[in-house]
C-alpha cells in the first residue's frame, strides 16, 4: 500500500541568499532518520524506496531541488499533476498520511515516534513461531522440524540458535520449507566478530535481533526440556538505574553497528524490568523513554508482561508504534502470580505456560490494538512446550487457538 509521506517545513527546500531551492543537509538527515531511510539503501530523496532514481516529472524536480536548481515550468505542471494523482489513488488506497513536526533534535531529548510503514493487519498467514518452543525437536532434527513448523501452517520463526550451520544453509533451508525469520534471540554483541555476524544475520533475513546488555535468564539455544535443576534457576541480580543505562548505551552501540545492514536491535522483556527503581520508576520505564526508537525497538513478551501486572492494550495506547514484535504466550495460575508481590523472579515461577487459547489471557482485544502497537511480527511461544511430551503438538494446538482469535 503506498504511503504519503509529507515532508516537515524544516526539511522542503529553502531559498538561499542567492534565492535558489536547496535542503538542509542536517534536516535531510533528520527527515531520513526519522521516518527509516537507510544510506546506500535511499542516498537520496529523488530515489524510490528500493534506491532507485526516481522516474519521470517529480524525480527530476526533487533532483534539480537538490541541485540547486528550479524545476521548469513544464516540470513544475508535471509534478503538480503527479502529486494530484498520487493523492487520489493514496485516499482510494486508505494510506494515512504522516505529518512530520518541525526538526528539533535537542540531546536528551526522547524522540518522537512515527506511524509504522509497515505495520500489519494480523493474519494467520502471518503467524510465527519462537523456535524455543520447539528446542528439543530442533537439536535433534533441525531442517525436519523447520519442514513441520511449516506444516502446521506458520510462516514466520525466531531463532535462538543455528546448530553449527552456515547463515547460507540456514537460508537455503528456510526457503525450500517455505519460511521467513525476520528476527533472532542470537545475541548480537560488540567485538571483532560483530559485523560477520550481522553479515550472515543478513544473509538468512533477519530484520531485528537481540543485542548485548542483560544476560539471558536461559542459556543460548536454552535449557534442555525437562524440570529445572533442583532449587530452580538463579535469580538475576535486581536492575538498578545505572545498570539499565549501561544496557541501553550498549543497545545503541550495537545498534548504530546493525543499521547499514537493515537490521534494528530488540529489547525483549520477561517480568523484572517491572521491578520498581528506587526513584519509583521501573526499568521498563526508564527503556521507554531513552531508547533511540530508530535504532532499538520493544518486543512486548506479553505474557510475562502479565505475569508482572501489566496490560499490554494500556501499553499500546501509551506508547503507539513503540511495540513491533509480540511475543503471545498464554498463561494460568495468574491468582497465585498476584500473590508474590514485587518479587518478580517469584512472580515468573509461580506462573504455568500453557499451549495459546488454555489459560486465562485473552488475545482477541489484543490483536484488535495491533495498529496502535505497530505491530509487524508475533511469535506463539510456549517455554514449557518441550516438557509436555510433544512440543510440535502444543505448537499445533497454540496455532490452531491463533487462528480462532484472529478469524474470529
Amino acid at each position: 500500500m503506498p504511503v504519503l509521506v509529507i515532508m516537515p517545513l524544516s526539511a522542503r527546500p529553502r531559498k538561499s541568499r542567492r534565492g535558489k531551492r536547496s535542503f538542509s543537509p542536517s534536516c535531510v538527515r533528520c527527515y531520513m532518520d526519522r521516518v527509516g531511510l537507510q544510506p546506500g539503501l535511499q542516498p537520496h530523496l529523488d530515489a524510490d524506496i528500493l534506491g532507485r532514481p526516481r522516474a519521470g516529472a517529480l524525480g527530476a524536480s526533487l533532483r534539480s531541488m537538490r541541485s540547486g536548481s528550479k524545476p521548469t515550468r513544464r516540470e513544475g505542471k508535471k509534478m503538480e499533476k503527479t502529486r494530484r494523482e498520487f493523492l487520489k489513488d493514496a485516499v482510494a488506497l486508505g494510506a494515512g498520511a504522516w505529518v512530520l513536526g518541525a526538526c528539533g533534535r535537542s540531546v536528551g531529548a526522547t524522540p518522537s515516534v512515527l506511524p509504522n510503514a509497515s505495520t500489519m493487519r494480523p493474519s494467520i498467514d502471518r503467524a510465527g513461531l519462537q523456535l524455543f518452543t520447539v528446542r528439543d525437536r530442533m537439536s535433534a532434527d533441525f531442517e525436519g522440524t523447520l519442514a513441520k513448523v511449516a506444516g502446521i501452517g506458520y510462516r514466520e520463526v525466531e531463532f535462538v540458535g543455528y546448530q553449527n550451520r552456515t547463515p547460507q544453509d540456514v537460508r537455503a533451508i528456510l526457503d525450500r520449507v517455505g519460511l521467513r525469520a525476520p528476527s533472532t534471540h542470537v545475541t548480537l554483541r560488540p567485538g571483532p566478530d560483530l559485523e560477520r555476524q550481522l553479515a550472515g544475520f543478513q544473509a538468512m533475513g533477519h530484520k531485528y535481533a537481540r543485542a548485548g546488555g542483560p544476560a539471558p535468564v536461559r542459556a543460548p539455544g536454552g535449557p534442555p526440556p525437562g524440570p529445572p535443576p533442583a532449587g530452580g534457576f538463579p535469580p538475576p541480580p535486581p536492575p538498578t538505574l545505572d545498570s539499565v543505562r549501561r544496557e541501553i548505551a550498549e543497545y545503541h552501540d550495537v545498534a548504530r553497528a546493525a543499521k547499514p545492514y537493515g537490521i534494528r536491535v530488540i529489547v525483549h522483556n520477561h517480568t523484572m524490568e517491572f521491578a520498581l527503581l528506587p526513584d519509583g520508576r521501573t526499568p521498563y520505564d526508564v527503556l521507554l523513554a531513552e531508547l533511540d526508537p530508530t535504532l532499538v525497538v520493544l518486543e512486548l513478551d506479553i505474557g510475562w508482561a502479565t505475569v508482572a501486572g501489566q496490560n499490554a492494550i494500556v501499553l499500546f495506547e501509551a506508547h503507539p508504534g513503540r511495540f513491533p514484535l509480540w511475543h503471545v504466550k498464554d498463561m494460568t495460575n495468574l491468582a497465585a502470580v498476584n500473590t508474590n508481590g514485587s518479587d518478580e523472579f517469584a512472580r515468573m515461577r509461580a506462573a504455568r505456560i500453557v499451549p495459546l487459547g488454555q489459560g486465562e489471557i485473552d488475545y482477541a482485544p489484543i490483536f484488535a490494538r495491533a495498529a496502535s502497537a505497530g505491530l509487524e511480527h508475533f511469535f506463539v511461544e510456549q517455554d514449557t512446550a518441550p516438557d509436555s511430551g510433544d512440543s510440535l503438538a502444543a505448537a499445533r494446538a497454540s496455532f490452531e487457538a491463533l487462528r480462532r482469535v484472529i478469524q474470529g
